[in-house]
């Protein structure tokens, strides 16, 4: 046996292997003192910073992890700056919403508390400062829950009930409303129960704010309420004949604060489809709206089925 060559060899290898672990070392080094840098970078609000790396360096798990915080964090302030601009917005909406119907109010009491007005004159002025405390103390409703919502701070009552039941005691409410508005009303509410996990006043509150937008912005004169199932999942369908959604509007119309400035451009303050959305989806649901071949706008809500 030559032990010579034997010995040659083994030195070789451990040469060999000493070689490579150096270079891994040195590799393990360049990367930590980029990952020290990108850390620091980030720290210093670079959230735009990422890490370069192989799939055989041995700190890649590191790496990876780093971009993927900087990622989750840069997508958090951006949320952060579009919820920010939002509420900004809001306030500006808030101060022309709040100021122009409160404005107005106090002008009409003035009128009558100095007997501006008299007779019959002063009966029309107290009926329309009425109208405009009702429409304020809406808006502020409408803030409210919104606000809670959006917050994710609003508590949920879900109880079983039948779907159809519920809507016929709501609508209910809403005929008189509906003569009154001249509004031609037709219900297709099928006689058998659909067993539903709802919450009983969001539900009221979602159909509320449809027909509330049916009333006041479609500029139509008939509002088509239906309910159907299958097995699995109810759906609701509220519809008007009206001027219906321009197709530019339909993407954005259950966005916070969006107002289309066009069909539906009178008093609104563009929360009403967004609490709307918000309440179908705490249930499980979904919303969805179009506008109808024949005229009108139809929104489709559909829910999951109690098990």
């Amino acid at each position: 046996m030559n032990w010579t060559l034997i010995f040659f060899f083994s030195t070789l290898l451990c040469i060999c292997v000493i070689v490579f672990l150096a270079g891994k070392l040195c590799r393990v080094k360049e990367q930590l003192s980029i990952i020290k840098d990108a850390l620091e970078d980030i720290k210093n609000g670079n959230l735009n910073r990422r890490i370069l790396t192989r799939k055989s360096d041995m700190t890649k798990t590191i790496c990876y992890s780093i971009n993927e915080i900087a990622t989750n964090n840069q997508a958090q302030l951006i949320r952060f700056k579009q919820s920010e601009q939002a509420y900004k917005l809001l306030m500006t909406s808030l101060s022309h919403d709040v100021n122009t119907p409160l404005t107005s109010l106090v002008g009409y009491l003035e009128a009558i508390q100095e007997k501006i007005v008299t007779g019959e004159e002063k009966d029309e002025y107290i009926s329309v400062a009425l109208d405009k405390a009702h429409h304020l103390r809406y808006f502020v409703e409408s803030l409210f829950e919104w606000v809670k919502l959006d917050a994710k701070e609003q508590i949920f009552q879900f109880e079983i009930c039948d779907l159809n039941e519920l809507s016929r005691d709501i609508i209910a409410h809403w005929i008189p409303v509906f003569e009154d508005k001249q509004f031609v009303y037709e219900i297709d509410i099928p006689d058998r129960e659909y067993i539903i996990r709802l919450d009983r006043n969001a539900y009221m509150r979602i159909l509320n704010n449809l027909f509330q937008n049916a009333i006041i912005h479609s500029e139509g004169s008939q509002v088509f309420i239906h309910i159907s199932e299958n097995e699995t999942q109810a759906k609701i369908i509220v519809a008007d004949n009206g001027k219906g959604i321009p197709e530019k509007d339909l993407p954005h119309i259950f966005k916070r604060l969006y107002q289309s400035d066009e069909s539906r451009s009178v008093s609104g303050n563009g929360l009403g489809l967004s609490i709307v959305q918000e309440l179908v989806i705490a249930h499980g649901g979904i919303i969805c709206t179009e506008n109808s071949p024949h005229g009108g706008t139809i929104f489709t809500i559909v829910f999951p089925k109690a098990p």
